[in-house]
């Protein structure tokens, strides 16, 4: 029988008891993150790599962008395995991925330590979590800091295809501005950098994606930012997310494409206006970078690369950072 998702929709707090323990959360308590939306067919994997964690001090929350397809059933069965408290549902924003996600980081609410992003259609390694925390509770508490890294890049039934790209060059609010380097599938957060994207969630309504926005804000805010050359997520590529991989000939192809259409540039612009209305968090230094990107990005040719050149921007790689500066001469950037 199809159950309707209003039998299964949580109201008020959207962690409450199930990250709990005698009345306090847990100092390691993981939230995680699963947005949703038609992802029946793979969600059952992604639910299981979740449960095998050898981190047990979990909680999740699932936020459903208006699916028609039966994963209420899937999500039934895991709670009827699983402590059913431990497993919160709500109905996302219906506004696309990222503000679907940005929301559920909201309603991760005040408390909890950490938080973890979610994809629907991944699996996870089961020292993920564990991983993640290993590195994030080297930083002071106050400081706001962010893992990510690798993936296994996999076929559509998760049979390993390769590595996800290794960057090199350690993490940047300079390199943030012009690329994303941690994939949201990867992302767990620490309490101060998850108060960052709470406190900056509605300014951020019109980024591209909600990942790329907290790499940009986590770093421009000056916490540090910890990547995993150790792939912990079996990435399932197919149709829908074939780009998203960002290391095949097409791929690259894709975003040279992009780039010459304006899209590169319609990025940039959502994701500057952005970092603009939040500049209260950004430190004195990433604010310069910012005003000098944002120069960049109008202005004549002359103006426009003096203006770069000032922006100290970068890729991770030198055929990345050149076509930086070709954007620039195109007025693409």
């Amino acid at each position: 029988m199809t159950r309707n998702i209003k039998e299964f929709v949580n109201h008020g707090d959207m962690v409450g008891a199930a990250v709990r323990k005698n009345g306090e959360i847990g100092a390691d308590h993981v939230c995680i993150l699963l947005g949703l939306y038609n992802g029946a067919s793979t969600l059952g994997v992604q639910l299981d790599s979740i449960a095998s964690q050898t981190h047990l001090d979990w909680s999740l929350i699932i936020s459903d962008d208006g699916s028609q397809d039966d994963w209420i059933e899937i999500v039934s069965r895991f709670r009827d395995r699983h402590d059913p408290d431990r497993t919160w549902i709500t109905q996302g924003p219906r506004r696309g991925f990222a503000r679907n996600f940005l929301a559920l980081a909201e309603m991760a609410g005040p408390l909890v330590p950490y938080a973890a992003f979610c994809d629907q259609d991944d699996a996870w390694m089961d020292q993920k979590l564990a991983r993640a925390l290993a590195h994030l509770k080297s930083v002071p508490v106050h400081q706001p800091a962010l893992y990510c890294g690798r993936t296994i890049v996999c076929s559509s039934d998760l049979t390993p295809l390769r590595a996800s790209p290794c960057f090199g060059r350690s993490p940047q609010f300079a390199n943030a501005l012009v690329q994303n380097i941690g994939g949201g599938n990867t992302m767990v957060l620490n309490r101060a950098a998850l108060d960052l994207v709470q406190d900056t969630a509605r300014l951020a309504d019109d980024v591209i994606s909600h990942d790329w926005w907290i790499y940009q804000l986590v770093t421009g805010a000056g916490g540090t930012v910890f990547y995993d050359r150790k792939p912990t997520v079996l990435y399932r590529q197919h149709d829908r997310n074939l780009v998203g991989a960002n290391d095949t000939f097409r791929a690259s192809l894709y975003r040279i494409g992009q780039l010459f259409a304006g899209r590169y540039r319609t990025w940039n612009a959502a994701n500057t206006n952005a970092l603009q209305r939040a500049r209260h968090w950004l430190t004195p230094e990433a604010r310069t970078t910012l005003d000098a990107f944002a120069t960049a990005r109008r202005g004549n040719l002359l103006e426009r690369l003096r203006a770069l050149w000032l922006s100290r921007v970068w890729r991770q790689t030198r055929r990345g950072t050149a076509a930086l500066w070709l954007a620039a001469l195109i007025d693409r950037l």
